[in-house]
């Protein structure tokens, strides 16, 4: 019976999908999967720029158990990775991500272990925050993260772009909140994230509830994405652009303004001034400051200067 349910659901979820355009060249590498990763490949396309693409294309990147703990520990390593200041997530293939692998994540969704309802719900919880982390962990790294989204982003990809920094997409991109539609509301970001992305809160309550499609005109205007480029070639060169200009900045600065940014988010304005003025009593003193002011007077790009590891 559960097997038919899955099935079934599967089908569902599929024929949201729409072919996407020919695959393009992007900053991808070409060996697949970087180990130790089997959902994601790892490559250092410019200095202190680390690309983390998802990488199944033959299931249009779905996320199935695997991927879900490979995020964790790719992101943990890129948090600490001195030689890392910026990252740019894309996906491999047709599409960014089909969202969940239902297929492959149905033990877990559908069959909580536990002797009894209070058991079961103890172990749900356990799984669900797991899966949580997932995408907490993009926005914990203190390293930015530009997203660059192709395609089709369904579900758990607006769960994994919430989290991102800077949101860009082709054209023919597509989002859409699909958790509805298999009978369950979404759990892991995007009812948390997403109202804090766009300005309307009566417009986030509409994709959530009937799980429409938006096309990249509309996220462009309700301001889900920054830029929407003609194809995935100019969207990936422009993503690598943007991320050499903030890789050329002091990493003190740059980090120190996500963290900040993130925390004004979540607290008054009050609170985040005040943070503000914790956080820049030690980092004030940073070298960094006399350098880039000192380019500043030269009329200099701070591109020019040789920051240290952070």
């Amino acid at each position: 019976m559960l097997s038919v349910f899955v099935r079934a659901a599967l089908t569902t979820y599929r024929r949201s999908w729409e072919p996407g355009q020919a695959v393009v060249r992007a900053m991808s590498s070409s060996g697949g999967a970087a180990s130790p990763y089997t959902t994601l490949s790892i490559s250092h396309p410019a200095e202190s720029i680390t690309h983390v693409e998802l990488h199944r294309p033959e299931k249009r990147n779905a996320m199935n158990k695997a991927f879900w703990s490979e995020m964790v520990d790719c992101f943990n390593e890129i948090a600490v990775d001195s030689g890392c200041r910026v990252v740019v997530v894309s996906g491999a293939g047709k599409v960014f991500t089909a969202g969940i692998d239902l297929m492959d994540m149905a033990s877990d969704i559908l069959i909580p272990e536990g002797d009894d309802a209070a058991r079961i719900a103890w172990n749900m919880k356990r799984v669900i925050a797991k899966y949580q982390e997932t995408f907490s962990v993009i926005e914990k790294c203190p390293k930015p993260v530009v997203v660059a989204v192709h395609g089709a982003c369904v579900g758990g990809g607006v769960d994994l772009i919430t989290a991102c920094d800077i949101r860009l997409c082709t054209q023919d991109a597509w989002f859409q909140i699909k958790e509805v539609d298999i009978g369950l509301a979404a759990d892991v970001g995007t009812l948390q994230r997403l109202p804090k992305v766009i300005g309307s809160r009566s417009l986030v309550n509409e994709l959530a509830l009937t799980a429409r499609k938006m096309f990249a005109d509309e996220a462009k205007s309700s301001g889900l994405v920054s830029r929407v480029f003609a194809d995935k070639e100019a969207m990936m060169a422009a993503a690598l652009e943007m991320a050499e200009e903030i890789a050329g900045r002091s990493p003190v600065a740059v980090q120190g303004t996500k963290v900040n940014l993130i925390y004004s988010r979540d607290h008054s304005v009050t609170e985040g001034l005040d943070y503000m003025a914790t956080w820049n009593m030690s980092m004030l003193q940073t070298q960094d400051v006399m350098k880039s002011a000192q380019a500043s007077m030269e009329k200099k790009s701070p591109k020019t200067i040789t920051f240290s590891k952070l």
